[in-house]
C-alpha cells in the first residue's frame, strides 16, 4: 500500500483529519453497540467491533492516527452512554486498543508490504493480548473487587460459574485470564485483522486519491490549503475538548 502523506507538514492536513474523524465516529458507533457472547465468555466481557475501524485507520493513516481514533471513539461512547465502571473499563479499552492498533500501525509504517502487514498484525495481536491479561490481573479485577464489591469475591466468581462450574476465589484467575481474557482478545483481534486485510488497500487508495486531488496543485493554492488545514485542525481540537467536557459533565453532573 502506498504511503498516505506521512510528511510532517501534511500530518494534520484537512483530509487526514476528516478521515480520522470518520474512522473515530464509525468506531464510536460500533463501541456503543458492543455485545456479550455468554455462550463462550463471561457476560461482562463485551465484544467490540470498534477494533476494525481503529486498525484500518492505523494502517492507512499511521499509528498516531490510530491512537487519536482510539481516544475519540471512547469519548463518543462516554458522551452517549456514560460509564458504569468509573472510567476504569474505558481505560482498559484505551490501553488494549492502543497496544493493538499503535503497535500494528507502527510496524506496518516501516514495512508497507503484505508480509509487513502480517507481521504488524501478529505483533499488534500479541501486544493486545499481553496488555489485556496484565491489565485485568493487576488493575481491573483488583479495582472491581475492592471498589464495587467491598473485597468480596463472590459476585465475580458467580459471574464465572455458568461457564466454569469449578471456579472459586482461589482458581478465579486461572479460569478468567487463560480461559476467558486470552481467547476473548484473540477473537477480537482475529476479526479485526480479517476485515482489515479485506478492505484497507481500497480505503488507502481512496485517501491517496483525495490527497492527490487536494494537494496535486498545491504550488498554485498552497496558501489556501494551509489556511484550510489550520481551520480544520482548530475545529477538530475544539470538538475533542467539547467531547471531554460533555463526558465529564455526564458523569459528575447528569
Amino acid at each position: 500500500m502506498e504511503n498516505t502523506s506521512n510528511s510532517p507538514s501534511r500530518y494534520f492536513s484537512s483530509t487526514r483529519i476528516a478521515f480520522i474523524a470518520m474512522f473515530a465516529t464509525f468506531a464510536g458507533v460500533l463501541y456503543i453497540l458492543n455485545f456479550a457472547l455468554p455462550f463462550a465468555f463471561p457476560s461482562f466481557l463485551e465484544f467490540k467491533l470498534s477494533d476494525i475501524p481503529i486498525l484500518i485507520g492505523a494502517f492507512t493513516l499511521g499509528p498516531g492516527a490510530g491512537a487519536i481514533i482510539t481516544v475519540v471513539h471512547i469519548l463518543i461512547k462516554l458522551v452517549v452512554k456514560g460509564t458504569s465502571t468509573m472510567f476504569v473499563g474505558e481505560l482498559s479499552d484505551l490501553v488494549t486498543c492502543c497496544a493493538f492498533a499503535v503497535t500494528a500501525g507502527l510496524i506496518y509504517s516501516k514495512n508497507r508490504t503484505f508480509k509487513g502487514a502480517l507481521v504488524a498484525m501478529a505483533a499488534g495481536t500479541l501486544a493486545q493480548v499481553t496488555v489485556a491479561v496484565l491489565f485485568n490481573r493487576f488493575v481491573l479485577v483488583p479495582f472491581y473487587v475492592r471498589v464495587f464489591f467491598n473485597g468480596n469475591w463472590d459476585p465475580l466468581v458467580g459471574m464465572m460459574t455458568p461457564l466454569f462450574s469449578n471456579c472459586t476465589k482461589e482458581t478465579f484467575y486461572n479460569f478468567y485470564l487463560w480461559a476467558s481474557v486470552l481467547p476473548f482478545n484473540l477473537l477480537r483481534c482475529t476479526v479485526a485483522v480479517a476485515v482489515t486485510m479485506l478492505v484497507y488497500k481500497r480505503i488507502s487508495r481512496l485517501i491517496n486519491s483525495v490527497n492527490h486531488k487536494l494537494y496535486g496543485k498545491q504550488e498554485q493554492n498552497g496558501h489556501t490549503v494551509a489556511k484550510l488545514n489550520v481551520a480544520v485542525t482548530i475545529a477538530a481540537v475544539s470538538l475533542v475538548a467539547l467531547l471531554v467536557l460533555f463526558a465529564l459533565l455526564r458523569y459528575f453532573v447528569f
